[in-house]
């Protein structure tokens, strides 16, 4: 192992000039700091982890809170891509993540706040948690650095789709394609259901639609059981819709077996458009349209405004960043005549 006193030897410095130089002291000239710090990387030496946590105390760690409703973890198919993005961002700059245990009988019933506390994390990314848990508000509260995915939290920072846009690109892409009847299985209640329901009705409501109430019914994210179910009531009305609205792909697949278990095509009798452009729905016939989410942005944004809250808490904006997504047509909606 390569110790600082070899990389003075190297250098023909002292070891306390390599030290300072390493700790970026401002007592040292920036081309010695620089001539130590390459010498120090070609010789392969790496700081020891819990030496310099106490030095400066920071952990290089960042925690990450993700906890959905359907314990799916790492499997879902929106959130994984999120999380890794965000990952790699995180591990480019030199920290490390850690999973914040949500099973409330684990680290002897600690709550997120504590276990924060006692892993020493630098900062908490909030990606899928029951926002109105009150452990969840006691973290968003605390002094710890926080950065929320998909929703908003009074003076911390959000990152968060686009979801009033991109409900509106499906209902306009619908509108043009000669739909009129067109019905919409929503998630559970959270900011992102309500921000997707209200673009869902006042962009009908601008294509001049009357929103039928029964073409609006409720179903949990990412479950094809209870979407399957909703899709039935749906299909079972006396003038049933000629286009469905899904709150999630996974969802999505759920209503497409109701539609050809009736015997129905897709799209030929009812057209199917999901929300979040997993790689699955690419590859089933017929290709789903859908909304694609961008999961890359979401994440790498996310890293980075938490690496700077930690690095640079009084000069981080606290602010909300909306990103964007595409539609993609895909070929589950048909085209038809009025």
């Amino acid at each position: 192992m390569v110790s600082l006193k070899d990389i003075a030897k190297a250098c023909g410095v002292s070891v306390a000039t390599v030290s300072k130089a390493i700790n970026d002291h401002s007592d040292i000239s920036r081309e010695t700091k620089e001539r130590i710090r390459e010498t120090a990387n070609q010789m392969g030496y790496r700081p020891n982890a819990a030496a310099q946590a106490l030095k400066t105390n920071r952990s290089n760690n960042i925690g990450v809170l993700f906890v959905d409703a359907a314990n799916s973890g790492l499997t879902h198919d929106y959130f994984n891509h999120v999380l890794d993005s965000f990952k790699r961002t995180a591990e480019d700059n030199g920290f490390d993540i850690t999973f914040i245990n949500g099973a409330k009988n684990s680290m002897n019933n600690m709550s997120y706040l504590s276990h924060a506390i006692y892993r020493g994390f630098d900062g908490v990314v909030i990606a899928c948690v029951d926002f109105s848990d009150p452990q969840v508000d006691e973290l968003i509260k605390s002094n710890i650095p926080v950065v929320t995915i998909d929703h908003l939290f009074n003076n911390r920072i959000a990152v968060v789709s686009d979801n009033i846009r991109g409900m509106k690109d499906i209902v306009d892409y619908v509108y043009e394609m000669g739909h009129r009847k067109i019905a919409y299985v929503h998630g559970d209640e959270s900011s992102v259901t309500q921000s997707r329901l209200s673009s869902f009705y006042k962009t009908l409501e601008e294509h001049g639609i009357e929103v039928n109430d029964d073409y609006v019914v409720s179903a949990p994210y990412r479950n094809t059981e209870a979407s399957f179910k909703a899709t039935e009531k749906l299909l079972d009305l006396p003038e049933p819709p000629t286009c469905i609205l899904y709150p999630d792909d996974f969802a999505a697949f759920g209503g497409m077996n109701a539609i050809r278990q009736r015997g129905l095509k897709i799209p030929d009798d009812v057209s199917v458009v999901g929300y979040d452009g997993i790689e699955i729905a690419r590859r089933i016939s017929p290709i789903l349209t859908t909304l694609v989410q961008d999961t890359e942005k979401i994440g790498s944004i996310a890293a980075n405004k938490l690496i700077n809250l930690i690095n640079n808490p009084k000069s981080t904006l606290i602010e909300q960043i909306i990103v964007d997504g595409t539609i993609e047509k895909g070929e589950s909606v048909a085209k038809i005549g009025q």
